[in-house]
């Protein structure tokens, strides 16, 4: 089963992935698309790092996610992937349209053959003004676009507000 999480910045969503995970009853993966560039980032970092059980398995990927997500997918897992629009980011920061098309295409790819349980987790980043940026802008439409494909191929999606999930599409929580 494939599963989005929306929900802006501190709305609850990697928290309530995180619940999901422990209760799916599988082992975890977590899947960490993060990079501690700053200090503001290291400590977001250590923050969920704290929060989550010493018993998962950890996967820092910032770019390759597909490629990861093949690899350890398993009837018997369930991989958190956490979060969608860093990841997105970091293929925009490299600033080679080639490769975010073909990263983003390999991920969009392989979300139908993926065994076990995953959680995507992203930031909603569409509802508020248009940003005045280039590089903002586009980062918004991209995001906006992936989630819509990503959302298409999912069995389930949950936007969350105020630690409060919505479900969207799928089975409610």
């Amino acid at each position: 089963m494939i599963e989005l999480i929306l929900g802006g910045a501190r709305s609850g969503k990697s928290r309530l992935a995180e619940r999901l995970a422990v209760e799916s009853g599988l082992a975890v993966t977590y899947i960490a698309t993060s990079q501690p560039l700053d200090g503001e980032m290291n400590e977001r970092i250590a923050h969920h790092r704290a929060r989550r059980p010493a018993s998962w398995a950890l996967i820092e990927e910032p770019l390759t996610l597909a490629s990861v997500l093949r690899e350890h997918a398993r009837a018997d897992r369930c991989l958190l992937v956490d979060c969608l629009t860093l990841w997105l980011t970091n293929l925009l920061m490299l600033d080679d349209l080639v490769r975010l098309t073909e990263e983003r295409e390999a991920l969009l790819e392989c979300l139908a053959d993926l065994p076990g349980r995953v959680l995507l987790v992203s930031n909603e980043t569409g509802l508020g003004v248009v940003p005045l940026g280039e590089l903002t802008r586009r980062y918004v439409d991209e995001a906006g676009l992936l989630h819509q494909a990503i959302a298409e191929r999912c069995q389930r999606v949950v936007f969350t507000v105020a630690g409060l999930p919505m479900t969207l599409k799928g089975a409610a929580l």
